[in-house]
């Protein structure tokens, strides 16, 4: 039996210093440490790595960590929603912006301003946002979602952005809600007069394809909806299932909703192997993302 190792806090810690304590805490501090520990694995073995993101990850500061990841070929698979497309697009042209979550909507929508909790974005961003997108939108038929997100991002200026890095590093972007966003509003009104046709179905053969390959594949999950269930459900139809499984969501799974179903519950639909290694951690994952990176990529840099 092992007991709880009392934390002991002094100056000039490391991240990973910190989480190794952890790993003798109880509660989500040990979960913490676990989501490293698997996460290490996963960088250091042969694994077909997935990434799915949702939840307003990059206005609230997260999208430099996701393009670092993809261009130094930490993610072989990224899936998210529109949403966070189209901040990583504001991003490279503009800034999101600090803001007062106690605030007068009303009043910031008499300002031209949009908030989410406490960032800002305002009107003339996304004005800025439509006419680059209508100037980066390719013309064509028959183009699957992947194949449209990739010259959507050779169309971006900004090194740092994501779907930017994923292009040059040809890592495929899955946005399987793509038209429930400002990218797909746009692309319905540039179809207006131009020719354009995307193959969302498309998609789904090709994310089949990538897991029938995997022989071995480990995820982390960003929140939950729909590019949690989009690229656990591709195992469906495979004879495979992830050995790895990191998942950082506030929510809970007795309501029923996917974004708080547990990573055991995937076991009993043959999405994630009954011995994959696993863990779920509660809490907010602006702070045990960055966390659960930087703890991992110093145990790695130590390897070298």
């Amino acid at each position: 039996m092992d007991y709880i190792r009392q934390m002991e806090i002094k100056a000039g810690m490391g991240a990973d210093e910190l989480v190794r304590m952890m790993e003798g805490c109880g509660f989500g501090a040990r979960r913490l440490a676990e989501a490293v520990n698997i996460y290490e694995e996963m960088q250091s073995g042969e694994y077909t790595r997935f990434f799915t993101l949702a939840g307003a990850m990059v206005p609230a500061g997260m999208r430099n960590i996701l393009s670092s990841l993809i261009r130094d070929g930490r993610i072989d698979v990224l899936v998210t929603t529109g949403a966070n497309l189209v901040h990583d697009i504001i991003e490279g042209f503009s800034h999101h912006v600090l803001g007062d979550p106690e605030a007068s909507d009303s009043e910031l929508r008499e300002s031209g301003v949009s908030r989410i909790y406490d960032v800002y974005v305002g009107d003339d961003d996304f004005v800025r946002f439509e006419e680059l997108l209508q100037e980066i939108l390719p013309q064509g038929k028959d183009m699957t979602g992947t194949e449209l997100l990739r010259v959507l991002g050779s169309g971006i200026e900004d090194e740092r952005s994501i779907l930017r890095a994923a292009a040059d590093a040809r890592v495929p972007v899955f946005c399987p809600a793509l038209s429930d966003s400002m990218i797909g509003l746009q692309a319905w009104l540039f179809r207006q007069t131009h020719p354009l046709e995307v193959d969302l179905f498309g998609d789904v053969g090709e994310l089949v394809d990538i897991c029938y390959g995997a022989e071995r594949s480990g995820i982390v999950i960003i929140g939950g909806g729909v590019p949690k269930n989009f690229a656990l459900q591709a195992m469906l139809v495979t004879p495979n299932s992830f050995d790895l499984a990191i998942q950082l969501t506030t929510d809970r799974p007795e309501a029923g909703g996917l974004s708080g179903a547990s990573l055991s519950e995937a076991v009993s639909w043959g999405k994630i192997s009954p011995g994959a290694r696993k863990v779920t951690v509660y809490g907010d994952a602006t702070i045990n993302f960055p966390l659960m990176v930087a703890s991992t990529l110093t145990r790695l840099a130590g390897r070298g």
